[in-house]
């Protein structure tokens, strides 16, 4: 296989890297926006929330529009997008503005993961996708993990204002490097011939050719398949998006972390995911070279992954600080070693090239519904209880299960999709 594949999903780890700290600039920021515009706590809430409308909603379409015009073109369009309206971030002068530059930001940012997917189906052969698929999903953890300290240090140096410039012009140079540097390895100059054909004869069996092109992008519903992998990316995203959202408020508020234990301890969850994504990538991978079925390979990963970051229930049982933390990271390490696998599927079960990013943003959206629900489901539940965060970690958990359940039964073989003919064209 082509070496320059690792430096193509590498470009493809630090645009999430960018992703992410574009994506948390604005929560570290949120109080000097504050104190300068003079909004409250309830404008700020709507300011966060509107990113994640656009962001989710946006997402199928955003897989159906990377499949018809490629990942050059998708990726250096997202990045640029997103990081335009990152700068414009910076320059609001109100709650319209800012709200209105994170709705955009949604829209661009849509369209990363399904890239990503299929950056990866074009690359690698299927028995390295798992790996593939564990560096670019890495780059969501090292993101949020380094967007506290550089945005909070960019922020002392230039302002709020500045830290969204800034950050915002890395992403405008990272999409002009992509739109320079990438391309198909059908296309790419640098390959040998013999080596293109065996990376496209490690590609998933397309159904014949007049076929495929009747196959309409609504008919991938009607695979228990695609409504299993939708359940599983739920339950998986309501456990991260814990960690992501209530996490730090959970160690200040019921473990009484101070804001430099927060920084230190806090980001050990975090730090475990990184290794546990690429362990799980590179297990399910290896597996399959010794002769595993796709099959027996991936379900076997996610399952025991989902199963064992059911563990973030007990953490709020345990008296120990010590046990909480542990648990803690064996939960976001056993959803980063899922969440590896997850992002294989789409190129495994698309029956052409061109439904690979479509199922991608199919199986992100209802990822990020989670994401609507983590915040909005553990809200509640604290002023209900008064506080008590038992409740959304047992549902947490709880779902963990779920989705250990909907990979196992619900999810049939890991294979190209049938379409007969019929249900192709209707």
């Amino acid at each position: 296989m082509p070496r320059i594949r690792w430096t193509m999903i590498f470009l493809c780890f630090l645009a999430n890297v960018i992703n992410f700290i574009d994506r948390a600039n604005l929560a570290i920021a949120a109080p000097y926006i504050t104190t300068e515009l003079g909004l409250d706590a309830a404008q700020m809430g709507l300011i966060l929330s509107a990113f994640f409308w656009t962001y989710a909603m946006l997402q199928m379409p955003a897989g159906w529009f990377i499949d018809k015009v490629g990942v050059r073109v998708s990726l250096a369009l997202a990045v640029g997008w997103w990081s335009i309206f990152t700068i414009f971030t910076g320059a609001a002068r109100g709650v319209a503005q800012l709200t209105g530059a994170r709705l955009m930001l949604g829209i661009g940012e849509a369209a990363a993961i399904p890239s990503f997917v299929k950056v990866a189906y074009n690359w690698f052969p299927r028995s390295e996708r798992g790996l593939a698929s564990s560096i670019f999903d890495s780059g969501s953890r090292v993101g949020s993990a380094l967007s506290l300290p550089l945005v909070a240090w960019l922020i002392s140096v230039v302002g709020w204002r500045g830290s969204f410039y800034i950050t915002g012009l890395i992403g405008v140079v990272w999409a002009l490097a992509w739109w320079f540097i990438y391309r198909d390895p059908e296309l790419y100059r640098g390959i040998a011939p013999k080596e293109v054909e065996a990376l496209l004869a490690q590609r998933s069996a397309p159904v014949n050719a007049v076929q495929a092109e009747k196959i309409s992008w609504s008919s991938l519903f009607r695979h228990r398949t695609i409504w299993g992998i939708m359940i599983g990316m739920f339950c998986l995203n309501f456990a991260i998006y814990f960690f992501i959202t209530w996490f730090p408020s959970y160690l200040l508020q019921a473990r009484g972390f101070s804001l430099a234990s927060l920084g230190t301890l806090g980001m050990l969850p975090a730090l475990m995911a990184i290794p546990g994504g690429w362990l799980g990538g590179y297990l399910s991978d290896s597996l399959i070279r010794r002769g595993w079925s796709s099959t027996a390979a991936r379900k076997t990963c996610l399952v025991f992954g989902m199963l064992m970051s059911s563990s973030i229930a007990l953490s709020a049982l345990v008296e120990s600080t010590a046990a909480c933390l542990a648990l803690f990271a064996l939960a976001y390490a056993s959803l980063s070693f899922a969440g590896a696998n997850v992002w294989t599927l789409p190129g495994e079960l698309a029956p052409t090239p061109k439904q690979v990013a479509s199922i991608g943003g199919i199986q992100n959206f209802a990822g990020n519904l989670a994401g609507i629900v983590t915040t909005t489901f553990t809200g509640v539940m604290l002023t209900i209880t008064k506080g008590s965060f038992v409740v959304p970690l047992a549902v947490a958990g709880g779902l963990c299960v779920v989705g250990a359940l909907s990979y196992l039964f619900l999810v049939g073989k890991i294979e190209p999709l049938q379409f007969p003919a019929k249900q192709a064209a209707a």
